[in-house]
């Protein structure tokens, strides 16, 4: 695939995906990487921009460089930002929102503290990502290791050969403490994003390294 070709794909993946205006996103291709520009109008559409990308065919990598501009009309105060944010973790009982803290600065905010689980973390960002006002996210919560390093590469392993649509035997899983890193060829970008995610659901993990090549 040529970089014209790619790069009228991920427009038309843009133009699909409603919660998206794609009329102010600029794309280039080159290589297989695409460089995302231009502004759009809330924290949760930069990200869904980048998710739709992602799913394009022959993408390998993603230059994300789109900018936040709030409209006049969800700008928000700081203090209301963290206090919004504050109670919505609360009415989650999926995390243990007293071990989260909060910092809000110009609409961007940061999350720092320690949870058990990857999942908690994502929920975590996920449920501050969409609240009115939020310019961007600086997750810096870190997930508490409590598994032995071979639990961790035993339940990657058995996560990956479950999934129909993915040869676990071409995969190379090493640990080190609770630092997982990921090797070998997948034949694209969704499989690569299967086998990361199944890496972060192993309990204990605290940081994955992916060294996984998309197969051109």
């Amino acid at each position: 695939m040529n970089d014209s070709d790619l790069q009228m794909l991920v427009l038309d993946e843009l133009k699909w995906e409603p919660s998206v205006n794609a009329a102010h996103i600029g794309i280039a291709a080159k290589d297989g990487v695409v460089t995302l520009t231009g502004h759009v109008g809330s924290y949760a559409e930069k990200m869904a921009a980048e998710r739709a990308v992602r799913q394009v065919k022959g993408v390998k990598a993603i230059a994300q460089e789109i900018e936040v501009r709030l409209p006049s009309a969800t700008k928000r105060a700081d203090d209301e930002i963290a206090k919004r944010a504050i109670d919505i973790l609360k009415w989650d009982i999926s995390v243990p929102d007293e071990r989260i803290k909060i910092k809000v600065e110009h609409g961007i905010v940061t999350l720092s503290g320690e949870v058990d689980w990857q999942y908690q973390r994502e929920k975590v960002e996920s449920n501050v990502r969409f609240l009115s006002g939020v310019a961007g996210v600086i997750d810096n919560i870190t997930v508490h290791p409590s598994v032995e390093p071979r639990e961790i590469r035993e339940k990657i392993t058995q996560a990956l050969e479950r999934n129909a649509d993915l040869e676990a035997s071409t995969i190379g899983i090493s640990v080190d403490g609770s630092r997982v890193t990921l090797s070998g060829k997948v034949q694209s970008w969704l499989e690569r994003n299967a086998v990361e995610h199944a890496a972060w659901s192993a309990p204990g993990v605290t940081h994955v390294t992916d060294h996984i090549n998309i197969k051109g």
